[in-house]
């Protein structure tokens, strides 16, 4: 077991969390969910087949946006963790992620008819300002269970219901924003009312969050030695690395970040041109995120009997198989349905018991140390969202060098049989492969010293 805080929340720690503290803290992560899919899902396919965008280049205008939230997200921690106000440290960047994110997501997909080039250009510059103030919002956010409860229980249960709410939210993303492209008449007028409907979504969920949410009173990093390194990533990873916990973890989850992004941008290519069943993009999402409304609590159950640490390999290995199983779309759609399914359950472990282990390592604090949990969570999400941009790179890539075919809204392309492997190799096998490596490093995270 890690070591427990020595500082507590104030309020009554014995008690488990009041049911609303849960409800306001899961809240958010409807629009978590609904941010951190849809980009993935449809950004790279709305560049590639409706702007008519090269592969290369939809790439490129994916990747660099969230390579910047990497030096961003470990500064917004930084400064959550030295925040002194009456709302806490946590709740001002909240607010200002909540009320810029929703415009700056419209503004990704209201893109003038200027060329391939320029609305490249345009959905990048949008897709940073985008990030930029997810990353507001998401770090603090992030770190929140580690201030409210010193329990780990506790934070567990905070993670269940956050998963929960994270599921619905990737719901949305993932098989509504499909549907409302196609309602919106596809092409350019159907990614704006989906941009549109999206961004309120977003609005829901962060406002939402921060109303109501209870104020937390972390211990406030002395300003003087806090900024010496500590507000950069290259400050946060030396932090991070002298958590042996928390790097063992760290690792690990990047290298499932990774997969579950390149599953995610390989979709509708996998849909359309491995399933020949265009429209399958939201079935294939259901299947994938429906499992988590109903298992998750199922987990939290395996939890009381095996473990955090057990049910989140047991789930990587779930995960990885499954992937595999669905790769080469045989039987289709049954088959590779019941194996997103599978994927489904396996995912809901993932993300439960990933984050409730990160708040217990956010949590630690060593004797004489101030709080860096805003600076760790601002890592942490900066990395995962930076997996997110490479997932889609990585697909862009593959489908290059395979002599993928890109097209316009409406147009109909027959694809080399070297895309229809490369489409295979990335939806399942890629994927199969990372999350199986990460459990050599949670087996580092199991051989630390307790």
């Amino acid at each position: 077991m890690l070591p427990q805080p020595t500082a507590a929340p104030s309020g009554d720690d014995a008690a488990a969390q009041p049911r609303r503290t849960v409800v306001s803290y899961a809240v958010g992560s409807l629009a978590t969910g609904t941010f951190g899919t849809v980009p993935g899902l449809v950004l790279l396919y709305f560049l590639t087949d409706t702007l008519a965008v090269p592969a290369a280049l939809a790439g490129a205008a994916v990747f660099v946006p969230k390579f910047l939230d990497v030096l961003w997200n470990p500064v917004v921690g930084g400064w959550s963790d030295r925040t002194r106000s009456r709302f806490g440290p946590r709740r001002p960047w909240m607010f200002a992620g909540a009320v810029t994110l929703p415009p700056l997501f419209v503004l990704m997909f209201a893109v003038p008819d200027v060329g391939p080039t320029a609305a490249a250009l345009w959905v990048s510059v949008a897709f940073l300002l985008a990030g930029a103030a997810y990353g507001m919002f998401q770090v603090p956010y992030i770190s929140l269970p580690a201030e409210l409860t010193p329990h780990p229980a506790e934070r567990s249960r905070l993670q269940t219901a956050r998963i929960i709410v994270v599921s619905v939210g990737i719901l949305v993303g993932g098989a509504a924003a499909p549907a409302l492209v196609s309602a919106g008449g596809d092409g350019r007028a159907g990614y704006l009312l989906m941009g549109v409907v999206v961004a309120a979504v977003l609005a829901i969920g962060t406002l939402a969050c921060t109303a109501t949410v209870p104020t937390t009173h972390a211990v406030i990093a002395d300003a003087g030695t806090a900024g010496v390194g500590g507000g950069s990533l290259p400050g946060a990873l030396r932090i991070a690395r002298g958590n042996p916990p928390f790097w063992a973890l760290y690792t690990g989850f990047l290298l499932q970040s990774l997969a579950v992004a390149v599953a995610l941008a390989a979709i509708p290519y996998y849909a359309r041109y491995v399933l020949d069943r265009e429209g399958w993009t939201s079935v294939l999402f259901a299947a994938f995120v429906g499992p988590a409304l109903l298992v998750t609590p199922l987990w939290r159950r395996v939890e009381a009997r095996r473990g955090k640490l057990w049910c989140l390999v047991a789930a990587s290995w779930i995960f990885a198989v499954a992937a595999a199983v669905a790769a080469p779309g045989l039987l289709a759609p049954v088959l590779p349905t019941l194996a997103f399914v599978g994927c489904g359950f396996a995912y809901a472990g993932l993300q439960v018991f990933a984050y409730s282990m990160l708040t217990d390592t956010l949590a630690e604090r060593r004797a004489g140390d101030t709080t860096r949990a805003g600076l760790l969570a601002g890592l942490w999400t900066a990395s995962e969202t930076a997996m997110f941009a490479v997932g889609p790179g990585v697909v862009a890539a593959v489908l290059a060098v395979s002599g993928f075919v890109s097209s316009s809204a409406g147009e109909t392309v027959a694809q080399p049989g070297s895309a229809i492997v490369a489409i295979v190799v990335a939806a399942g096998l890629v994927p199969a492969v990372l999350v199986a490596a990460s459990t050599t490093r949670f087996a580092r995270y199991a051989e630390e010293p307790s």
